[in-house]
């Protein structure tokens, strides 16, 4: 299972040189496959790099062989062709963007590597690990290594070595978020600022109220904690004002990655979007759909957006660094 490479990410040689785009990590059992790319944008572009964690598509035969049902289990843990979406925004306007091939059936970029379900993992548990009380989003079968998916049940065939995990996080989660760091710290010393978007997709929710119409955005925060209100605002009201339907940390208000990267005081902001899968994908949520190229130019034009915000936030890079 590959996606084959999209002419967005072939459009990006337009606007980024060859020599910024960067594969990093490896994926064990495919190991010649780098588990994420990132193109760094121009010096002068956009204060802002757009991450994309779960649409890895690059699949060991291994890994394919120890789930039970790969043709049905595969698919439903992507954010399946959000890396299309970003290939768009990123060949429109100049912001840097950071790829998973890695998917996120092997590991999950958006979790501590402490939220491991231990009943999943044969040999035995590492000290470190013995404690954790950041493990809860894996009792419920979504943490750094997924266990079941709701409504289709367990995953795997059976237990998953220690070792086999310990790989992963050495070869595509450290790989990863030290690339995701180190941009986002570099953006921050040239602008004054950074802003960190990481895109998801989420099935079409249900109305909370018969009146209602459900969400098709969620833009998430941690319930302020992640990003300057001013840019959540602004985020929300360009949507609205679009006529398109959005939410706010309800039910998505981001997860790990926007607990480690954002932080305010510091001038780095983190947002997440989640995009209702039925605006640019067929009705088997599937492939691509004629809407894909609407839908990546709005979030264009909220990048945009956010990114003058971003201006008015920031400080010259030498006052911020002095500051530290």
């Amino acid at each position: 299972m590959r996606i084959a490479v999209s002419h967005h990410e072939e459009n990006l040689k337009n606007i980024i040189t060859p020599a910024t785009c960067e594969g990093g990590g490896s994926i064990p059992g495919r190991d010649e496959e780098p588990a994420f790319r990132i193109w760094r944008a121009h010096t002068d572009g956009l204060p802002i790099l757009v991450a994309v964690p779960h649409d890895g598509q690059c699949y060991p035969e291994e890994l394919l062989a120890s789930m039970r049902n790969p043709e049905r289990t595969a698919p439903r843990l992507e954010d399946r062709h959000v890396k299309e979406l970003g290939f768009q925004i990123a060949s429109e306007i100049n912001v840097s963007l950071i790829v998973a091939e890695a998917p996120r059936a092997m590991i999950d970029l958006n979790r501590s590597v402490d939220d491991i379900d231990w009943g999943m993992v044969s040999g035995e548990r590492p000290n470190r690990f013995r404690h954790s009380s950041v493990n809860r989003r894996a009792r419920n079968g979504l943490g750094l290594i997924p266990r079941r998916i709701p409504a289709a049940g367990e995953i795997w065939r059976g237990p998953i070595a220690r070792t086999a995990i310990e790989d992963r996080i050495t070869q595509i989660h450290q790989p990863y978020h030290r690339a995701l760091g180190d941009e986002l710290q570099r953006i921050r010393d040239k602008f004054g600022t950074a802003l960190l978007f990481d895109l998801h997709s989420m099935p079409p929710l249900k109305r909370q109220a018969l009146n209602d119409q459900a969400p098709e955005f969620v833009i998430g925060d941690r319930f302020g904690a992640s990003s300057d209100n001013g840019l959540v605002d602004l985020a929300l009201g360009f949507l609205s004002g679009s006529g398109r339907r959005v939410a706010h940390n309800r039910p998505y208000a981001g997860g790990y990655v926007l607990d480690l990267y954002g932080q305010p005081a510091r001038g780095i902001h983190a947002l997440q979007l989640e995009v209702c899968r039925s605006l640019y994908l067929d009705k088997q949520f599937d492939q691509p759909s004629p809407r894909l190229p609407a839908v990546a130019q709005l979030i264009t034009r909220l990048l945009s957006a956010l990114g003058h915000e971003l201006d008015r936030l920031g400080e010259p890079p030498h006052i911020a660094q002095a500051a530290e």
